[in-house]
Formats: C-alpha cells, structure tokens, sequence
C-alpha cells in the first residue's frame, strides 16, 4: 500500500497516515479496529503537529479496511474532545455480517478476487473462529428473529436497485435460529464488525461519505445499502461504481 498512499499524498496535497494495525488471526478482532481508533484519536489530537488543519481530517479504507473506517467513524460521533472528521472514503467495504446471500454474493460467488467462499473463511479467520462455520453462517441461523425483523430495515435485497438484479436473483430460503451458532458468531452482529447494524442516532451523525463498488465483487451490495442508509438520514454520499471492476481494483 506504500505506492498507493505515495499516490494520494501526491495526487491530493495530503499528509497521509498509513496505520500498520495488528492482523489476524494471530490478533482477532476487535484489535484491528482498536489499533485505527487509537491511531486516529492521537492524530486528531496532535494534528497540527504534523501541519494538518484539524477540520479537514478524511479517514479511509478499502476491504477490511473500508470497515474499519466505517467503524472508527461511527466511534467518533459522539466524542466531544476531538474535531469532528471531515469525511470518510469507504472503497469496496465489508459492512454486515448477517446476509451472505445478497445478490452481490450471488452473482459474484466465484469473481475473482474474493470469492464468495474466501470472504466467508476470512471473516472467520478476523472473528477467531472455527472456519467449519462458513455454511452456518451463510444463512442468518445466527441471527435471532427479533433482530432478523430489525435488520431487514437495513440489509434487504428489496433495497437493491434493479438494475444490479439483471444477472438474476433468487430469495434465499428462511432458515430456523440456532442459539448455538448465535453464541459461536454473535460477534457477527457488533456494529464495529457490522458497521451496517448501526442505530440510526449513530449513523444520522457520520460526515460526508465517498463510496466506491465495483460490479464484480460480493462486496459491492454492502456498499449499496450504506448509501442508502446514510441518504435517507441526509448524509451526503458521493458514490462511484466501477461497472468494469472487481474486489481489489484500487
């Protein structure tokens, strides 16, 4: 990623902080997401250090990453002893652990890079746990039905536009709750894993927004339903879609 920030520091007349957080498994989640806050939070605090003006802070991310600056961004809507961000650059980003079978998944089950099987295992990897629940988790079993009711509010097939159905669709059958996959994957469900989940105070809150999906990625519908979310609470979104583009793109 050296280049690629050498790039935009370049390109944008930037300072740009590449944070070189701990990785999974070796150092499961939440770590990834504590290691962003904390740099973050220091350079927000210290950014005039570094000839920064601290009103113009961006924080961004793509993959994983892209979720956890949807999650540091969330984090740092309440804090009152920092500037707020200015805005936050979301490329390709995982945001949901409950629906694996969006159209997106469907469509994209075996487009390179990230195949639908790969995500899952990935996921796992970051949780900690054992990679035989890739097909449990795959079908909401580990989601209870109160929350299955107040998630389709927010990740919902019916809110993806057509236009990305063209390459066919089909509902995913209902599967019964499993209270042990919900204990083995509940932290599934946590809005800094899920950035998606978040309550609608948080995400009233967040700032100005750059979304990037590409049509060949299992990603692409999480990003979808992001923006939606975040238009319908008047944020403003600038979304670019990649027609030709796969996970990695960037």
């Amino acid at each position: 990623y050296e280049k690629t920030c050498r790039y935009f520091a370049r390109k944008s007349n930037s300072v740009v902080v590449s944070v070189g957080y701990r990785l999974a498994p070796e150092h499961p989640f939440p770590t990834q997401f504590e290691d962003c806050l904390t740099a973050t939070t220091h350079f927000m605090r210290t950014a005039q250090h570094y000839g920064v003006d601290p009103s113009r802070i961006i924080i961004s991310g793509d993959s994983s990453g892209g979720s956890i600056t949807a999650a540091v961004a969330q984090a740092l809507v309440n804090r009152r002893d920092l500037p707020k961000l200015r805005a936050q650059i979301l490329i390709y980003p995982f945001l949901q652990g409950v629906d694996f079978n969006l159209p997106s998944y469907q469509h994209n089950e075996r487009s390179p890079f990230l195949l639908k099987e790969r995500a899952l295992t990935l996921a796992l990897k970051y949780l900690n746990k054992d990679l035989a629940l890739v097909e449990a988790l795959s079908k909401w079993s580990h989601v209870p039905e109160d929350l299955q009711l107040k998630y389709r509010k927010w990740v919902n097939p019916d809110y993806i536009p057509q236009e990305f159905k063209v390459r066919g669709y089909k509902p995913s059958p209902a599967h019964p709750f499993s209270k042990e996959m919900h204990a083995l994957l509940r932290p599934a469900l946590d809005p800094v894993f899920s950035p998606l989940l978040a309550e609608d105070s948080v995400i009233a809150q967040l700032p100005e927004t750059f979304i990037l999906t590409c049509e060949f990625d299992v990603l692409r519908d999480d990003g979808l339903l992001y923006k939606k979310r975040l238009e319908d609470h008047g944020i403003k979104v600038t979304w670019c879609h990649l027609q030709d583009g796969f996970h990695g793109t960037v």
